[in-house]
């Protein structure tokens, strides 16, 4: 009856054992036994086991790869804040990374993520994404990550100037003339888009002209006359000839 017992006990012990992933040292059994429980989802031990990594293998092969997979973990679990600053930090210490592609991807992705639904909360979040994607297209155009890259540096762009648009026009309609120029003049500054642009060359003549700067009405419509569609045209005519009779 004992022998059965102790029999049974091998058993059980055997089959755990072989269980365990198999790894040459104790750091990168740590580190499959992390790997499986990231495609288990289980995040929470996962990081047990990249920070025993870190704190009892600080010098091993598998501690960078507990770094990035640490990063990754949080990018999983939608803390966005964190991911951006764990990918920024394994830049800053291993630039020269054979993933540094991929890193400079995820530190534009979880900046996008933060990105809110609306214009009217902050947009910062985009203007981080766009910088590290356009790092990705600059630097590493030769990669998986460039065309997505650059979809996204779209939208992030368009909700940016949205974003400007909504604010310069709200001045404009009510009657903050001064502060609405600023920011169709930066627009014309920050922006592409042609119908954006043509929208606010005219706003600025019409910004000026409301705050009876006859001069400068006059530049802006010399300046951006050609570059606007007939409707504008035909309205900045009869500014024009009120400007010119002004001086």
């Amino acid at each position: 009856m004992i022998l059965i017992r102790l029999v049974i006990l091998v058993s059980i012990f055997s089959a755990c054992s072989s269980d365990k992933p198999k790894g040459r040292t104790e750091a990168e059994v740590l580190f499959k036994e992390a790997e499986e429980l990231v495609a288990a989802e289980r995040f929470i031990l996962a990081t047990e086991k990249l920070n025993a990594i870190k704190t009892q293998h600080p010098y091993s092969f598998y501690a960078t790869p507990a770094e990035l997979m640490q990063a990754d973990i949080l990018f999983e679990q939608e803390s966005f804040v964190e991911s951006a600053a764990a990918y920024l930090l394994f830049r800053d210490f291993h630039p020269r990374h054979e993933k540094i592609a991929y890193v400079i991807f995820r530190i534009a992705e979880s900046f996008y993520k933060q990105i809110p639904d609306t214009i009217d909360r902050d947009l910062e979040p985009a203007l981080e994404a766009i910088k590290y994607y356009e790092e990705v297209v600059q630097k590493y155009g030769d990669n998986n990550y460039k065309g997505q890259a650059l979809k996204k540096i779209k939208k992030a762009k368009q909700m940016l100037r949205q974003k400007d648009l909504y604010i310069a026009d709200f001045y404009f309609k009510t009657d903050k003339y001064a502060p609405a120029r600023y920011w169709y003049l930066d627009i014309l500054e920050n922006h592409q888009d042609k119908k954006t642009r043509e929208h606010a060359m005219l706003r600025t003549i019409l910004a000026t002209y409301e705050l009876k700067e006859w001069n400068p009405c006059l530049e802006y419509i010399e300046k951006f006359y050609q570059l606007v569609d007939k409707q504008s045209q035909s309205e900045i005519k009869s500014i024009k000839d009120t400007c010119s009779k002004k001086l």
